[in-house]
Parts: structure tokens; C-alpha cells; sequence
């Protein structure tokens, strides 16, 4: 069964709610906004999902949140792409939904260009270098000689087969010359992640979340470098991978709202305006932060397409040198 969470609007909404007699659609909302989060609750998707939707009630209204989960997300974004181009149902996109599954999947059942029109860009997460306690190593270049010391012992889970995760993990052992290490891909990063604390697993390439940082935190696992140009907000005390002698070890999954490409753009542009002042609340961006999340400003629509675009063409060269590019 779908999980939903809904999140009531308050009565100010109202005074909020724009005409648009061009279109003919006498107003917008006119009924509760349906967020799809294309994957299971609790992942990295679902939690700014949710943070979205919590903060946009004061502007749009009754929001709620469904996640459709499945077939790398696939599932939920072909139900937003076939829905009414209303605004009334919109999508939690990410890299790996809007760039990289055209690229792995041998057919995509959708096209995120054709398909989708960009809202707005929110955040990025990134990628993390994390080992099990019991691993003897402390640090990027530790792990890198203990790997070629032992050559094919060594194996590190994913949150899935075609995950910013997976993608991560494979670049990361191309670049350190680890190419032996063995991946494990798991149904999500929770229960990677409990493997990694029991030491069933002695790598992973987790999303860097608030979860994360506290298993890092509390010594339950050591999270030895983190996959971005520079040192997170949430993190500043754990390095890049870069600094750790990695050069262009950049893993980032990039989240945002997307709406079916039919959608009028004055609705589309209200939408983006609700975001832009989500993303202007200091409780707001302080969560994304908490949560491992490094905020993105100004992103609107123009903007957001021309990074969808720029994130296309970066990864395709990487996924071909991995030997990943289905098509």
C-alpha cells in the first residue's frame, strides 16, 4: 500500500489563490496538491519531500505526500507524467530520476525533458566514502592501501543498481585503481546502512543524511570522506575525497519539485514562487542543512532547466567510461 502523510493547509491559503481566465482555470489550488516522492518513506527523496510539503502549506494550501516506490523510481514519475497538467500533482525529482535512468535503463518508460518541466532545484546531497567500524582504517588513503593489500576481499553495499550511490562507489574505485571491490546494491540505503553498522559489509557509498552523521557521530560507523567540491555545512569536520587525494570525486544528487510538461506556466511559476520562499526560511534551509543537505539558491525554472541540462551532459561521459551507458 502507498504510504501518505497529509499535511493540512492553513485557512490564509485562500487569500493566496490566483485566477488564470487564459487557461481557462478559474483558480489554482482548487483541491489538494499531491506530491509523489518515487520512492520508499524515509529516504533522502522523502525527507525534503516532506520538508517541502510542510513548509508550502502557508501559500499553496492542503498538501500531501504520496510515495511510489519501485523499479528505481520509475513507477511514481510515469504517474505524474500521465496526470492532469493541473498543478495539482507534482513530482520530487532527482538526478536519479530526471538524468540518470535514461541513461542505464535500455528503455525508460519516460522522457525527463519531453515529460517533465523543471519547478525548482532545492538542494543537492551528496555522496559519502563511510566504512564499517570494525575496518581498520581511518582515512581515504588507509582504506585505499589496506584494498590493494587485500585484493579482492573487499566489497561495499548501494542503495540500488543505478543509484547516485551505485554511480559513487564505481567512480570512486575507477579513480583509486580499487577495481576488485565487489558492489552490493540494496533496496534502499536503510538497510545498507544496517549492514554496514553490523559489519556484514566493510564499505558503503551512503547519501550523506542526518542519520548518517550520527552513525558517524556516535562511532557506529566512520564516514571517511564526503563526495562534494567542498566541506558540507553539517560536516565540516569530516574532508572531501578530494582533499583526500581523489581528484574530481564528485558524486551529488540533486533534488526538486518537477511538474507534466503541459503545466500552464503562471502555475507553474506559483508553484516555483511557494519554493522560493520555503528556501528563504531560515527553519528551512537549517533543516535541509541538519538533514546533510547543502540548499541551492535562486533556482527557479530557467535556471533549474539549464542545470538539468548541465547534469546530462556531465554524467553521460561517466557513466560511458564505467561502461554503465545503456543507449
Amino acid at each position: 500500500m502507498n504510504r501518505r502523510d497529509v499535511i493540512f493547509g492553513s485557512g490564509a491559503a485562500a487569500a493566496v489563490l490566483t485566477a488564470f481566465p487564459a487557461f481557462g482555470q478559474a483558480r489554482f489550488p482548487n483541491r489538494p496538491i499531491k506530491l509523489v516522492v518515487p520512492f520508499s518513506a524515509g529516504g533522502v527523496n522523502d525527507i525534503v519531500g516532506r520538508q517541502w510539503a510542510d513548509k508550502v502549506r502557508t501559500t499553496l494550501g492542503s498538501v500531501f505526500v504520496e510515495n511510489q516506490g519501485g523499479a528505481g523510481g520509475t513507477i511514481g514519475v510515469v504517474e505524474v507524467g500521465r496526470a492532469e497538467p493541473d498543478g495539482h500533482t507534482m513530482l520530487l525529482g532527482s538526478t536519479s530520476t530526471m538524468v540518470l535512468n535514461a541513461m542505464t535503463m535500455q528503455k525508460p518508460p519516460y522522457d525527463a525533458n519531453r515529460d517533465f518541466v523543471p519547478v525548482c532545484v532545492m538542494c543537492v546531497s551528496a555522496t559519502s566514502v563511510a566504512v564499517s567500524a570494525s575496518l581498520p582504517v581511518k582515512s581515504v588513503k588507509e582504506l585505499v592501501a589496506y584494498a590493494k593489500a587485500n585484493p579482492g576481499k573487499l566489497s561495499y553495499g548501494s542503495a540500488g543498481a543505478g543509484t547516485m550511490s551505485h554511480l559513487s562507489g564505481e567512480l570512486f574505485k575507477q579513480l583509486t585503481g580499487i577495481n576488485d571491490v565487489v558492489h552490493i546494491p540494496y533496496k534502499g540505503a536503510g538497510p545498507g546502512l544496517t549492514d554496514l553498522v553490523s559489519g556484514h559489509i566493510p564499505m558503503m557509498s551512503p547519501n550523506v543524511t542526518g542519520q548518517v552523521l550520527e552513525l558517524h557521530t556516535t562511532g557506529k560507523i566512520r564516514v571517511l570522506s564526503v563526495n562534494n567540491a567542498t566541506r558540507l555545512s553539517a560536516a565540516p569536520d569530516i574532508p572531501t575525497s578530494i582533499e583526500e587525494g581523489v581528484p574530481d570525486m564528485i558524486g551529488l544528487l540533486f533534488l526538486g519539485i518537477f511538474a507534466p510538461a503541459a503545466t500552464p506556466k503562471p502555475i507553474v511559476n506559483q508553484i516555483a514562487q511557494a519554493t522560493q520562499a520555503a528556501m528563504a526560511d531560515k527553519d528551512f534551509r537549517d533543516a535541509l542543512v541538519k538533514s546533510g543537505f547543502e540548499p541551492i539558491n535562486d533556482m527557479g525554472p530557467e535556471k533549474s532547466l539549464a542545470y538539468l541540462a548541465e547534469e546530462q551532459k556531465r554524467w553521460g561521459p561517466v557513466l560511458a567510461s564505467l561502461g554503465m551507458k545503456a543507449n
